[in-house]
């Protein structure tokens, strides 16, 4: 699998760190966890979206874009990594926020990753909630058209075969990190939403014939929904790799018990597992996704899902960022 044919341009501080969390791990009571370090990309804070970046750009540079649409929610980790990365290689860049989380607070509405978007210059455009998403982008792309610019869109988490490499690359990478540590993989967990971070590590482990499972826990869609929309999109990224049949349907599974009451909304097992990872290990995780999915983790390994297995690695997909746009929803948690 020669991921070089593709055009990449640099933006990752790569190999991010693989790391033992000891303290957790007694804490739990088992398996050994470790965590795979993409919240330290060092793009706009880092994040796993700059490793699907390196690609989207490159193809973006390579049509002799001028700007860069893209979507999201309003607390983007996706939006906050796509303006960086576009300040970076002097393109413009156009955010649509879809007004997805109700009952929006003031600082969910302006600090975070919103603060961030601002610092960096982007254009922001707000849609309601339930808005055709793509269809906006090509509204937005038409008008810049027709003014002279030369738009590239990016879809929503940077998720298609394109930006999927990135973590075909990560799965290499941590293979890699594995042997070079002794280290014997039993399971990789990470929270999946748009679907690219699961596609792309289930093409790179099965390409490398790893037998490690994964196991997206997921923070928007019903699990059957998850699932479906992960293999439609690891099948394109292993027919683009040249690699078809590659993925089977039983490769691809999510566990979406620990969405609650909606995607962005805090949840009391989110809360507690971003408190805990912070006085335990000193790490920090966003409540909407490395959050959600730090908690479906906990409460498995507590549970004896994962009870065959000696070593886990978590998959630390960044957004920190987004802790600070949740700070009034988190307080009650935090001055415990």
């Amino acid at each position: 699998m020669l991921l070089s044919r593709f055009s990449r341009v640099s933006l990752a501080h790569l190999p991010t760190p693989l790391e033992f969390l000891p303290r957790l791990t007694r804490h739990l009571g088992g398996p050994d966890i470790y965590v795979k370090r993409d919240d330290c990309t060092g793009l706009g804070t880092g994040g796993n979206k700059t490793r699907k970046l390196e690609f989207l750009m490159a193809e973006a540079l390579d049509k002799k874009a001028t700007v860069v649409i893209t979507q999201g929610a309003v607390q983007s980790n996706h939006a906050r990594q796509t303006v960086a990365a576009a300040c970076k290689l002097g393109l413009k860049c156009e955010l649509i926020f879809e007004k997805r989380v109700g009952d929006a607070t003031e600082p969910y509405l302006k600090s975070g990753n919103v603060f961030l978007d601002h610092l960096f210059g982007a254009n922001i455009r707000e849609v309601e909630k339930g808005t055709d998403m793509d269809a906006a982008m090509q509204t937005v792309a038409d008008e810049l058209s027709l003014s002279g610019e030369t738009p590239y869109i990016i879809p929503g988490g940077g998720s298609n075969p394109i930006g999927a490499l990135g973590y075909v690359d990560c799965a290499l990478e941590l293979i890699v990190q594995a042997n070079k540590q002794n280290l014997v993989i039993d399971h990789v967990v990470h929270a999946t939403g748009s679907a690219g971070t699961q596609a792309g590590l289930i093409v790179g482990l099965k390409a490398m014939h790893s037998g490690i499972p994964l196991l997206g826990i997921g923070v928007n869609a019903a699990r059957t929904e998850q699932e479906e929309k992960v293999y439609k999109l690891a099948c394109s990224t292993a027919d683009l790799l040249g690699a078809p049949g590659l993925i089977e349907r039983g490769d691809i599974v999510a566990n979406c018990d620990y969405v609650g009451d909606g995607y962005g909304v805090p949840t009391k097992g989110m809360n507690d597992a971003i408190l805990l990872l912070a006085r335990l290990e000193g790490l920090l995780f966003d409540p909407v996704y490395s959050g959600k999915g730090l908690a479906g983790m906990i409460d498995l390994i507590s549970s004896g899902y994962f009870q065959d297995a000696k070593n886990i690695v978590f998959v630390h997909t960044g957004g920190a960022a987004g802790l600070f746009a949740y700070r009034d929803r988190l307080s009650m948690d935090l001055d415990s």
